[in-house]
């Protein structure tokens, strides 16, 4: 294989040489609301088999739970619920060919933040009546 001179030019682009991007954002919080979701499916299903077990372990799990982090967590949890099922929408819309223009693809991105945090309200309004 040829000898090629690259120079001082990085082998590949890194965050560093882009400027960040609504789209580019968005696609990395995609990824960690993900994530983060396992996690708390792990800590619904801890609560759900705290109190199908014994009185003492629900409460126990429900102390954690309702606590001060608990409940960031929780909060956290329902953000990225909803942050991730709009923008998985979003993308339902372009698998379909639909919003590829960068009017588009800024606005429905910007819908999709405002949107969640919306939810995440609404949702919260909704448990604490």
């Amino acid at each position: 294989m040829a000898d090629v001179n690259r120079g001082d030019r990085p082998l590949s682009p890194h965050l560093q040489i882009y400027r960040p991007q609504i789209t580019m954002v968005l696609s990395i919080l995609h990824r960690i609301t993900g994530v983060a979701l396992t996690f708390s499916m792990i800590l619904l299903v801890w609560w759900f088999f705290a109190g199908a077990s014994s009185a003492a372990d629900f409460e126990t799990a429900d102390a954690i739970l309702t606590s001060p982090v608990g409940i960031i967590v929780l909060l956290s949890s329902a953000f990225g619920l909803t942050y991730h099922t709009f923008n998985g929408i979003r993308h339902l819309f372009w698998d379909a060919g639909f919003g590829y223009d960068l009017d588009t693809v800024t606005t429905t991105g910007w819908a999709v933040v405002f949107g969640a945090i919306a939810a995440t309200v609404i949702l919260l309004l909704i448990a604490v009546a």
